[in-house]
């Protein structure tokens, strides 16, 4: 089944932001191979070369390492994982926060809200 990408955005970038959602949620775990280059672009039903680009960026962040013949890896390290589990977290609150300041809420208002929501309903 295709991922799911928009041309709104450069696709590789996608491609990236997915690859990392898969990492810290646990799908590819720290120290995991990563499935081939054709393999993902199959599943993503993009160019092997956009997804060769989009995982040479992860090997630059250190994310991702490749070793010689056995294919490309994840980071061992627990903490670069955590660390960008938080980044990418603080962001989706920061877009949320923003988003209710469009609507017209102030923080606590927003805050209580979410409180009450919490409080009586089960995600």
């Amino acid at each position: 089944m295709p991922w799911n990408l928009n041309s709104s955005r450069p696709i590789f970038l996608q491609l990236i932001e997915i690859i990392q959602m898969d990492i810290i949620s646990g799908k590819y775990p720290p120290g995991g191979k990563l499935p081939s280059v054709r393999d993902l672009a199959a599943q993503a039903a993009v160019n092997p070369n956009t997804m060769q680009k989009a995982l040479s960026e992860l090997e630059r962040s250190g994310l991702v390492f490749s070793q010689r013949t056995s294919g490309r890896f994840i980071t061992e390290d627990k903490h670069m994982i955590e660390e960008l589990k938080s980044t990418l977290a603080k962001e989706k609150i920061k877009e949320f926060l923003y988003s209710m300041q469009q609507l017209g809420f102030q923080k606590e208002e927003t805050i209580a809200l979410m409180t009450d929501l919490l409080k009586g309903e089960h995600l």
